[in-house]
């Protein structure tokens, strides 16, 4: 008998929202400075990944409802496979076999993700992973690879413990209701849940006749927010927004040093993010003005995910995150004054309740008829001209069927007509950034990429000329700085790949 679960309503509005412009496909590049073993990689995948019962499943739509419906016939083959890469191989191949697969759909009937792997790549191999959103976010794909690997080269493929999964999929629920007060604080999933029905709602107010104010006061500003995301004003226009094509291209940059970012950060008293994501605008700014546009008084509006899993969600898949809209400070030259504004904006959102909203929101477009979601969503995408994500990975080295993995890439699709994802991942000590953009709006992302490096070195200059602040000694920041940069030197160069 073929086995069938439910899907829940946000993962249904994430397969709804696949398009041949913008398919809902997360990329991933893995690369390793030794061989990758195939059938190594093959057990691998089969004794860990295949623990989720899930990854053995493909969504299905019927009358009855959105579906995860059981392969007939699973072939693990089909979906961990070498390939070569495109002419001229090397790594302007490897970016157009990454950019190509995030513009093909899955095979209707079997699983929506795969493994392809480049064996010959520089001194090593290189491995490209596609997964359709539907199945995790970007949280739970991370941990969905780091189950995959080990801290030695010496792993057994059956080494790792097997998922929580029985306990995850028992916590899921078919209600919408349940699946947003889950992640949440406990004062709003009292609110959230005081909204259900009208005898719950005297009961609670019954035990705890002082919420009235508190519920009240939370649910004016949820609406508040509500009406001003609904209409809030378009972001400015730039050569980023428009319609956008089928093709995709993807770039990457080497690593920024972490622990200089953290320093910078703690000099600046502001967050990693903070400082990452100024930089990321100071990048888009200095694309703009190579090409001869304007940036005074430009903002960019970036949809930025956040994470809602509560602590107990180790081990679950599917999609637990709601968003905030950011404006990036295209328009502040400064990079010093850039950062400020970054905080200050991201510190308003943190105390908003626009996670929440968003990951709402989702929740009732998956329930809606596809037509009505579209138009939902679109209503969104459209105030947007990116989406960024900023997913913390893990601090040493990791090994993968032996092999040593040296970089780690990702890229996160796109809804309505965005044609811009930036991808910010820490691995090892280095940040990485990577970047797809539709080919139509910007068909040489590796320029946008290249500029996240000098604007790091600037914004570190700037930094360094800074009048010291009295609370942080300059000796002591000096020896930060310091230690970063040995830290980097010390690091040995790496290879230039060679072609397949």
């Amino acid at each position: 008998m073929i086995r069938r679960e439910r899907m829940s309503s946000v993962d249904t509005a994430w397969l709804r929202m696949d398009r041949a412009t913008n398919r809902m496909t997360i990329i991933g590049v893995l690369v390793f400075d030794a061989p990758l073993d195939y059938d190594r990689l093959r057990a691998v995948v089969e004794a860990r990944m295949l623990r989720y019962r899930r990854f053995r499943m493909f969504p299905v739509e019927a009358a009855n409802g959105t579906w995860w419906q059981e392969t007939r016939r699973f072939d693990l083959a089909r979906h961990v496979r070498r390939v070569k890469l495109p002419a001229p191989a090397g790594l302007d191949g490897l970016k157009r076999l990454a950019g190509g697969l995030a513009s093909r759909p899955f095979a209707r009937r079997r699983p929506w993700w795969e493994f392809q792997l480049v064996e010959r790549y520089g001194a090593g191999s290189a491995l490209v992973v596609r997964l359709h959103h539907s199945y995790a976010d970007g949280i739970a794909l991370i941990g969905v690879m780091l189950s995959l690997t080990d801290a030695s080269p010496g792993g057994s493929a059956g080494a790792r413990e097997a998922p929580a999964e029985q306990a995850a999929q028992a916590r899921e629920s078919d209600g919408f209701l349940a699946q947003l007060a889950g992640p949440l604080s406990s004062a709003a999933a009292d609110a959230l849940r005081f909204s259900g029905g009208a005898l719950e709602r005297y009961l609670e107010l019954l035990r705890h006749p002082t919420k009235v104010i508190e519920y009240a006061q939370l649910v004016g500003s949820v609406a508040a927010e509500l009406a001003q995301l609904a209409t809030m004003p378009d972001d400015s226009r730039t050569r980023f927004k428009g319609k956008t094509g089928s093709k995709k291209v993807v770039a990457w940059a080497e690593p920024l040093p972490l622990d200089a970012v953290k320093a910078i950060g703690r000099v600046l008293d502001c967050s990693v993010n903070d400082v990452l994501l100024a930089i990321v605008a100071g990048a888009l700014s200095r694309y703009l003005v190579a090409k001869g546009d304007p940036v005074t008084g430009v903002e960019l509006r970036a949809m930025v995910p956040v994470n809602l899993r509560p602590p107990t969600s180790e081990g679950e898949l599917g999609n637990r995150f709601g968003l905030v809209t950011l404006l990036l400070p295209v328009g502040i030259v400064n990079p010093l004054a850039r950062v400020y504004e970054v905080h200050r904006r991201m510190d308003a959102l943190k105390r908003s309740h626009q996670p929440l909203i968003a990951f709402a929101l989702l929740g009732v477009a998956g329930l809606l008829p596809r037509a009505a979601q579209q138009e939902m969503l679109d209503l969104l995408a459209n105030k947007a001209t990116a989406v960024m994500t900023n997913v913390p990975g893990p601090r040493e080295p990791l090994f993968l069927a032996g092999a040593r993995l040296a970089q780690v890439m990702f890229w996160v699709p796109q809804s309505g007509d965005i044609g811009m994802g930036v991808s910010i991942l820490s691995y090892a000590g280095g940040v990485q950034f990577g970047l797809i953009t539709d080919a139509r709006r910007v068909p040489d992302p590796e320029h946008i990429v290249d500029g996240v490096r000098a604007e790091f070195e600037r914004l570190l200059l700037a930094v360094l000329m800074e009048p010291w602040d009295a609370r942080r000694p300059p000796a002591l920041v000096e020896r930060e700085l310091a230690a970063a940069a040995r830290k980097r030197r010390a690091r040995p160069a790496r290879r230039k790949p060679r072609t397949a």
